[in-house]
């Protein structure tokens, strides 16, 4: 049940006027199969899903799903702080179509790694499509230990992990619990390469928004035992990977897809438009990634 192998992108929401862009919506889509994603997560933290409504959250997937055709998996943010609202969103999500699910740890009521396991089964037990568990301690203030994630791989609808803790040493511990079938991919993106050597799938990017392409190419190119290459990849990303999180994402990217001509910089309140200081240095970054003009 593996969903997809490489780069998924965490696609952006675009807003004009204070509603999801849909036209260019669309067009994201079709530039981010067009450069080699390897899968879409749709309304995901990149994608400001704590903003939208239920309804908007909803649609935009369903945009999403019925514009992509197949040609790559889309897969949704699913997440809450409320299991009941989680599973009632999952299954929403689940009859528009989408390949799979992603399920962020629970955030603000901190449960413990008990009550994470309970949360994860009621959500995956009431769904057949396959479940990525998406463990973001410095968003949510909960970490998915090891041993929890032990424990959640044994279940059937549960086929991998978004592992963003930035912590090499627990995804180590990770990669020696899980078995073969059960996908890891890196949610931090300037540790694609060392989570891959883990033994990891892909990855859930952010940074794929503005180098979809390269992306894909630095992960294909170390599950075909180019590693040296990737390794190089990985090294020339960082400045432009760093520069996507000088203040929170996903005010960096936006604001770097609006550069490159393809999105509104317009965000969902408590996000705002970013300092000055921080457009400077995206921008500078873009150029030198030969993103942007040098006349920018």
């Amino acid at each position: 049940m593996t969903l997809f192998t490489g780069a998924a992108v965490a696609l952006v929401t675009p807003f004009k006027k204070g509603n999801v862009d849909f036209d260019t919506l669309k067009k994201l889509i079709d530039w981010q199969i067009e450069e080699g994603i390897d899968a879409i997560v749709s309304c995901g933290t990149t994608g400001e899903a704590s903003t939208l409504s239920d309804e908007e959250h909803i649609e935009t997937v369903r945009f999403t799903v019925e514009h992509t055709q197949g040609r790559v998996p889309v897969i949704a943010g699913a997440g809450s702080n409320d299991t009941s609202h989680a599973v009632w969103l999952s299954q929403q999500l689940e009859n528009v179509g989408i390949d799979g699910l992603l399920l962020v740890t629970p955030y603000y009521n901190k449960c413990t790694q008990k009550g994470l396991i309970s949360h994860y089964k009621a959500i995956a037990d009431s769904v057949s499509s396959p479940c990525i568990l998406y463990s973001v301690q410095s968003r949510t203030g909960v970490n998915i230990t090891p041993a929890t994630v032990a424990v959640l791989c044994t279940h059937p609808n549960i086929v991998g992990i978004k592992e963003a803790s930035g912590n090499i040493s627990q995804v180590v511990e990770i990669a020696k619990y899980i078995s073969p079938d059960f996908a890891l991919y890196s949610g931090n993106d300037d540790m694609i390469v060392p989570l891959l050597s883990m033994g990891g799938l892909g990855a859930i990017s952010t940074v794929a928004n503005i180098i979809p392409k390269d992306t894909h190419e630095m992960i294909t190119a170390y599950l075909q035992n180019h590693s040296n290459k990737a390794r190089e990849m990985q090294l020339r990303m960082k400045s432009l990977i760093d520069a996507m999180f000088i203040e929170v994402n996903p005010i960096p990217v936006k604001a770097a897809l609006n550069m490159m001509g393809m999105i509104e910089k317009e965000y969902r309140m408590p996000l705002c438009e970013p300092e000055n200081k921080t457009l400077y240095q995206i921008a500078n970054e873009l150029k030198n990634y030969g993103l942007i003009n040098n006349n920018i």
